[in-house]
């Protein structure tokens, strides 16, 4: 999978771009707050239809205009294939092939990406929320039935919340409504988890490879997925299901008495364990970035195995947070693999070394030039 061009019209600081790239590796130099990350955050948006540093689409859109469109000439094993992303105040519209999507999660999954950035090193020692994020972003685009799981549990969920909070405050007192919910919730709920677990399964898999290079055969990576769950208890969906169910059902006064959801996949975890120890906790700095720099590489196998096609890496400045050993790694790894496009504000040593002939674009002030 690649992106041979990319068309932008009055997003963030570009007032109107087309660019060509190549099949390797694309280095975007500049200095910093001109453009590059927002170059490599429109290929971003167009996979995901979201940013993953914007909370809304009017920070995507330039001050002087109302709507912003991005749009890209995706190469798969299949062919090509257009899309086309549309965002103002009214929202979002998405196009593949030059037909409008009913819905954003038949659109997401045409191109998939893995972003790498300085904040992703807190992926072993953030918050769990950011793990959680983590998952969800790479594994719905893996698969359209996680996505599709995931935003229905998300929607029961709110409406939940919503009915636990009016129990509480003794505004409703129908539980077999909440029944109802608890029911919807926990089949959604055991999706997820069950296909967390797969998942996860193989990106460890992977991830252990590249994390014993890393190490020099010292050290040993695996996941343990923190659920309310027991492992013996995740062999099969309707497993996880009956259990969930069972939970909701025992601990209904206290989910009532607290106003929340205190069971399932927005509640979990994933930790990273390094000869045995929770890195996060008994790591070092060095032993984190390495735990991190595995998986995020090992996602790009993962993502080919699920789909049948090698995502787009975008790597932003993320050579700069990495010692030489690593940086040299990670280069070994993408070389000749993937598409990627790396932003840095001046090439180092070790990558103009290991790079293979790169296409540079150099942009300041929203001009791109080569």
């Amino acid at each position: 999978m690649k992106v041979n061009e990319l068309r932008l019209r009055n997003f963030r600081n570009y007032g109107k771009v087309d660019v060509q790239f190549s099949d390797g590796v694309n280095v975007l130099i500049g200095e910093n707050a001109q453009g590059k990350t927002n170059l490599l955050e429109a290929i971003y948006v167009l996979a995901l239809t979201k940013s993953h540093r914007a909370n809304s689409n009017r920070d995507l859109i330039n001050w002087d205009d109302k709507a912003a469109d991005i749009w890209g000439l995706v190469q798969r094993s299949s062919g090509k294939t257009q899309l086309e992303l549309t965002l103002s105040s009214k929202g979002k519209r998405a196009k593949v092939n030059h037909i409008e999507q009913a819905k954003l999660s038949t659109y997401i999954g045409q191109l998939n990406v893995i972003l790498f950035a300085p904040e992703d090193l807190k992926i072993v020692k953030g918050s769990p929320q950011i793990r959680r994020r983590f998952m969800d972003i790479e594994f719905g685009q893996m698969s359209n039935k996680y996505l599709y799981n995931m935003t229905q549990y998300r929607r029961i969920l709110k409406q939940r919340n919503a009915y636990l909070r009016q129990l509480h405050f003794h505004k409703a007192t129908d539980t077999i409504y909440l029944d109802v919910l608890s029911d919807q919730l926990a089949a959604y709920a055991a999706e997820i988890i069950y296909q967390r677990v797969q998942l996860l399964g193989k990106l460890q898999k992977w991830s252990q490879k590249i994390h014993s290079a890393i190490s020099q055969q010292r050290e040993t990576l695996n996941f343990k997925y923190m659920t309310s769950l027991k492992k013996g208890e995740l062999g099969s969906v309707e497993q996880i299901y009956q259990i969930l169910l069972e939970k909701f059902k025992r601990n209904h006064e206290k989910e009532i008495r607290q106003g929340t959801s205190i069971f399932g996949p927005h509640r979990d975890d994933l930790r990273f364990i390094v000869n045995g120890k929770d890195v996060a906790q008994f790591g070092s700095q060095g032993q984190q970035r390495t735990a991190a720099l595995a998986t995020k590489l090992a996602e790009i196998d993962v993502m080919k195995e699920e789909t049948g096609e090698y995502p787009v890496l975008l790597l932003d400045d993320v050579l700069s947070e990495l010692d030489e050993g690593r940086q040299t790694h990670l280069l070994t790894v993408i070389q000749d693999k993937v598409q990627t496009f790396l932003t840095t504000t001046s090439m180092s040593d070790v990558a103009t070394e290991l790079i293979h002939n790169p296409k540079m674009f150099h942009i300041k002030d929203g001009i791109i030039s080569k």
